[in-house]
């Protein structure tokens, strides 16, 4: 008996996965945590911007500090999770045969995330708030809840390359220059572009081998946590990358028309 207890005090099991639709306190804070941050984020436009900034300036810097704020919070902390939040195997688990009721591995056979073959690491072994709000994406997405070796990849980029980019544009967006306004879309669609990769990247092998982690049986999990939250990142950047070109067109069309008169007056 005091073995069998000892045995359980060195492997304790591991945590649950929250399971099945339920709308608790963790949805709700998570959900509220959202609007915190958009409200936030609309807050410093309020107080940044200068009053002649336009209605399209105002939605473009809204939209790149919640960007920034949402990866660095809410992605940091999925990241934070990958790297510092594990579980001890029991020597009783068969890593080979990789079967377990609460254990669920992402990554390939014989491969091991950061080198640990006796531990396992995500929200899904973690009790604290931000565990728990991942543990509720990934009712959707069980990648989420686990060490995925692309998703933590492009969430590596996302945090320490996408957020700077974004706070970068902020800024150059609150000083309203007139001249050199091209180098904000230039930023603004290397984000974009790089958004959208992101996205593919992250769906396109769910999709090519049969979307085996993802749960769409309930509206919560497909229309709310797939759809929505990742469509936003989809919209704006498509709707930002054709601001870019129309911007750049008219750019150049200025450009070509300086040149021509430059070109005339030449001549004459």
């Amino acid at each position: 008996m005091a073995r069998g207890s000892a045995f359980s005090k060195a492997h304790p099991p591991p945590p649950i996965p929250r399971e099945g639709a339920q709308i608790d306190a963790t949805t709700i804070v998570s959900l509220l945590a959202v609007a915190v941050v958009l409200g936030g984020a609309y807050g410093t436009s309020v107080k940044v911007l200068p009053s002649t900034a336009t209605i399209k300036t105002r939605i473009l810097f809204v939209w790149h500090l919640f960007d920034a704020l949402i990866h660095l919070v809410f992605e940091g902390s999925f990241l934070y999770n990958c790297f510092f939040v594990s579980y001890s195997l029991p020597t009783s688990f068969s890593v080979t045969t990789r079967h377990h009721p609460h254990i669920r591995l992402l990554t390939p056979p014989d491969v091991y995330w950061l080198g640990a073959e006796d531990r396992l690491y995500g929200a899904n072994y973690g009790t604290g708030p931000f565990s728990r709000l991942w543990q509720e994406y990934a009712k959707a997405d069980k990648r989420w809840g686990g060490v995925d070796l692309t998703v933590v990849s492009l969430e590596l980029l996302t945090v320490f390359i996408g957020v700077p980019m974004c706070i970068w544009i902020c800024e150059l967006l609150r000083r309203e220059e007139r001249k050199g306004v091209l180098k904000r879309w230039f930023w603004m669609c290397l984000l974009a572009t790089g958004e959208l990769y992101g996205g593919f990247m992250t769906f396109a092998p769910e999709w090519l081998t049969g979307s085996p982690n993802l749960d769409t049986s309930n509206w919560m999990y497909l229309w709310l946590y797939l759809t929505f939250f990742n469509m936003l990142w989809v919209i704006f950047p498509l709707w930002i990358l054709f601001e870019a070109y129309r911007a750049m067109s008219s750019a150049m069309s200025q450009a070509e028309m300086v040149d021509l008169v430059n070109y005339l007056k030449k001549d004459d």
